[in-house]
């Protein structure tokens, strides 16, 4: 296995592969590591923040790609980051300027499968959830699968008011099911 030294840029969300989201920069310092990312220096890790911990957040991450930005009022930088490839984290080193540059290992993404029976109710739960939000909605340009249970998992682990730790231990399994009954279950306990 071979590991892989990528930028390390660290959030509160949760960004698995195809899941999108955007985040704004306003550090000069990884400002300038967007720049790196861009100009092909590094590739880009984004990880769940970790409260006082080194590194500054959870070891299973997903490098990205960077696929927009707009430069904000403010000087800010409004960055939208794809999912690539999960990764575990297995160590990270602050630079001078504060940036974390990180060793990674390269981990299995859950393979696509169909949606069907009754789990068809989560993918039309989150049809809906895109609906009462569409700036989230926006971010995927129609590129939504709403037919691939893995697609559909990762889309409401990203968005569910979860503990971290609870996500977690949800995405280390070998496959999205576990998460699919999660959901179904959480809606099901809803609808009552």
């Amino acid at each position: 296995m071979r590991t892989e030294e990528m930028a390390l840029l660290t959030h509160d969300s949760l960004l698995l592969p195809e899941g999108r989201v955007e985040v704004r920069i306003a550090d000069p310092a990884y400002l300038s590591m967007i720049a790196e990312v861009l100009k092909q220096h590094y590739p880009l890790v984004f990880g769940m923040s970790k409260a006082n911990s080194h590194p500054p957040c959870y070891d299973t991450a997903t490098q990205c790609e960077i696929i927009d930005f707009n430069q904000l009022d403010d000087g800010s930088l409004s960055v939208v980051l794809l999912g690539k490839q999960r990764v575990r984290i297995l160590s990270a080193a602050q630079r001078r300027d504060g940036v974390w540059i990180s060793r990674t290992l390269a981990c299995n993404n859950w393979q696509q499968e169909p949606i069907y029976g009754e789990f068809e109710l989560i993918s039309t739960a989150l049809a809906q959830f895109y609906e009462v939000n569409p700036a989230l909605f926006g971010l995927y340009d129609n590129d939504v699968h709403l037919e691939d249970a893995t697609w559909v998992s990762q889309r409401w682990l990203e968005v569910l008011p979860l503990y971290n730790k609870d996500k977690l231990r949800l995405l280390n399994q070998p496959n999205c099911h576990q998460t699919m009954h999660f959901v179904l279950e959480l809606i099901k306990s809803h609808a009552n």
